[in-house]
């Protein structure tokens, strides 16, 4: 999402795509994802993210439309690399763009974007929502290519998936948690280096969350999923503030 602060200042966007996934169990209108956004903004969200996918499977084109109206923190829009959301994107032109690969028969977004193979398409389809003044980001896997790649195409914003990292932590896999946690550090500092601001996301709970947010180089953390269900049982404000505590604690 890109807002402009010192090294060292940690924000929060909140994702709140499943508050949509709730209420398009029922098809109604309950709950409203802008009143999360509205909620999340007040207890203290530097932005939100919210992912307009193309089956429409929870967020729709008129939230998009109401968070854009309503917002006073910055939407962070992600959508997947194709004509349609660049006309949507172009249309409202949100702070952020994050650029997400997207397949119909995924649950969840499984992996980062591949950049490296499709570099050209990429740095074509990501320039006019530059000159638009949105700032791009690439949600990509902790790869020495693949930052490389989202580097030379322009991309003022990497965002690490750290999906393999929580998995592992939730599997008991602890080995393979530091190895990802090991790298996921190591490429925050070489993307850093580089000169992209980097942001991580996927997975990430009470109890993953604070190694990632010490990386100094990390200045966002995108989390949806475990918010939105964590606050079924505390509801949305406590729930918010505990995950800006732990990140806090992490940081200082």
């Amino acid at each position: 999402m890109g807002l402009t602060e010192p090294l060292g200042k940690l924000r929060l966007g909140v994702n709140i795509d499943h508050v949509a996934t709730v209420r398009n169990a029922r098809g109604g209108a309950y709950p409203d994802p802008i009143r999360a956004a509205k909620l999340a903004e007040d207890a203290g969200a530097d932005g939100i993210t919210a992912h307009l996918r193309e089956d429409r499977r929870h967020i729709s084109d008129a939230d998009i439309d109401g968070l854009m109206q309503a917002l006073t923190v910055p939407l962070n829009f992600e959508m997947a690399a194709t004509d349609e959301m660049q006309k949507i994107a172009l249309r409202h032109r949100p702070h952020a763009v994050c650029i997400v690969p997207e397949k119909r028969e995924e649950r969840t977004t499984e992996g980062g974007l591949e950049v490296a193979r499709e570099e050209n398409h990429l740095a074509h389809f990501i320039a006019p929502l530059r000159d638009a003044g949105c700032r791009v980001s690439i949600f990509i896997a902790a790869d020495r290519a693949q930052i490389e790649a989202a580097n030379r195409i322009g991309a003022a914003v990497i965002e690490l998936h750290t999906g393999a990292y929580c998995d592992a932590h939730a599997e008991g896999r602890f080995d393979t948690r530091d190895a990802e946690l090991a790298r996921l550090r190591d490429m925050a500092a070489f993307a850093h280096d580089l000169g992209l601001e980097v942001h991580a996301g996927h997975g990430l709970t009470y109890d993953t969350v604070t190694p990632v947010a010490a990386f100094p180089e990390v200045m966002e953390l995108n989390i949806g999923h475990f918010i939105i269900g964590e606050a079924i049982f505390r509801g949305l404000t406590p729930a918010i503030a505990e995950m800006r505590r732990l990140m806090e604690e992490a940081r200082a």
